[in-house]
């Protein structure tokens, strides 16, 4: 097998287990979002610290803290956070499908953050993409009677993450081990909370806690297959392929969780999807630089779920 098969299915290997996320922490229904979070984010600095010390990169965590790069590091801690949170709660009280739809969105979120903050140019089909996606919120919001803030709290905050991301010069590894780390104190200080007012800050017995421990390889592995693909397959590929993980993250909400499914989502969802065919359509035929510039978000935020 050639290195980019091998990084292809890698790929497909990471947006399967970023997809079928949700799972797992339905498993965790009964474990507060918060302790969950807080869970995640330890023994995910557990997992990256043992592959950071072992691949001898501990210096480039020191350099994610040095000048501008504290102030970003501290914010993306922030954003990814706020992220992984919202995600967690959206699955656990049945909302994936707001959850799936927010990474269904992020893509042309990104594309917007591109034009008004990096001052990139989009062609006409582009922006059709995006009069659909703004269409299909609008047409969600005027159907339940409220904005589906799931589904745009994750796809802001995972666009803006991947944002500061392309101005952090060390590796996606790396700077998520220092958003970890940054946010570790928080984590030991809520959990140390938890367990001086009496409740089960580990989980209360040893399944629920090895769930919890799970959370770290749940969070590295994928991480560093698709870091793994993303130096063996092109970007076209790259982009197209991660539609994969809120593909399945759908389906998960219909086949196993059987949320419910208004006509309200059908017609937004289908909007949605005729804009990523019309977005990733367009990125095909557009110049090589342009497309890898227009790719660059989601590869630089891929630490989603």
């Amino acid at each position: 097998m050639g290195e980019a098969a091998k990084g292809f299915w890698a790929l497909v290997a990471a947006c399967t287990v970023w997809g079928l996320s949700p799972l797992y922490y339905k498993l965790l229904a009964e474990v507060p979002p918060l302790q969950v979070l807080a869970h995640r984010t330890l023994w995910s600095l557990a997992f990256f610290g043992l592959v950071v010390v072992s691949s001898g990169k501990l210096r480039e965590v020191r350099a994610a803290f040095l000048g501008r790069g504290a102030a970003i590091t501290a914010l993306s801690s922030v954003l990814i956070s706020a992220n992984w949170l919202v995600f967690i709660w959206a699955v656990q009280v049945g909302r994936t499908f707001d959850a799936s739809m927010g990474y269904f969105l992020f893509p042309l979120v990104a594309v917007v953050l591109g034009v008004a903050v990096l001052g990139e140019r989009l062609g006409p089909l582009q922006w059709l993409a995006v009069a659909l996606a703004a269409a299909a919120v609008a047409l969600l919001a005027f159907g339940l009677g409220a904005l589906p803030w799931v589904a745009l709290t994750l796809a802001v905050t995972f666009g803006l993450y991947g944002l500061l991301k392309k101005r952090l010069a060390v590796s996606p590894l790396v700077s998520v081990t220092a958003e970890v780390l940054l946010l570790a104190p928080l984590a030991f200080g809520w959990l140390g909370w938890i367990a001086t007012k009496g409740g089960a800050a580990m989980g209360g017995d040893a399944r629920t806690l090895a769930l919890l421990a799970f959370s770290g390889v749940l969070t590295g592995g994928p991480l560093m297959l698709f870091a793994y693909a993303a130096r063996r397959v092109r970007m076209a590929t790259l982009g197209l392929v991660q539609y994969l993980n809120p593909l399945l993250q759908f389906l998960c909400a219909v086949a196993v969780f059987a949320e419910p499914f208004t006509p309200w989502h059908r017609a937004a969802f289908a909007l949605i999807w005729v804009a990523l065919a019309l977005y990733s359509g367009a990125g095909l035929f557009q110049p090589k630089a342009v497309a890898s510039r227009d790719s660059s978000a989601a590869t630089s935020g891929s630490s989603s779920t």
